[in-house]
């Protein structure tokens, strides 16, 4: 379901204000969070964000064709390492 336009989207308040510190500093540094919730804004296009997976974090860089999606979509959780070998269960 779609969030209302009259709250706007969601974005956590420590990740917005650590986008804005480093959009006023010259260096670009890696910014790690673990809101994977929060909403892809305009602001964080040319960004590189860790997004956390439940066992590291990933870096992401962000995009404009990104903005919209949440952080999560781009942090998978888990890793298909493909069927067992010997599985006479699939066989019958």
């Amino acid at each position: 379901m779609i969030r209302s336009r009259k709250k706007k989207p969601f974005v956590a308040h420590h990740l917005v204000r650590k986008i804005d510190k480093v959009n006023k500093k010259v260096e670009k540094e890696i910014i790690v969070t673990w809101s994977r919730a929060s909403t892809i804004i305009p602001s964080m296009i040319g960004h590189t964000i860790a997004i956390h997976n439940g066992k590291q974090h990933l870096p992401i860089y962000i995009t404009d064709r990104m903005v919209g999606h949440k952080l999560g979509e781009f942090a998978p959780t888990l890793n298909f390492r493909g069927h067992a070998k010997n599985d006479n269960k699939s066989r019958r």
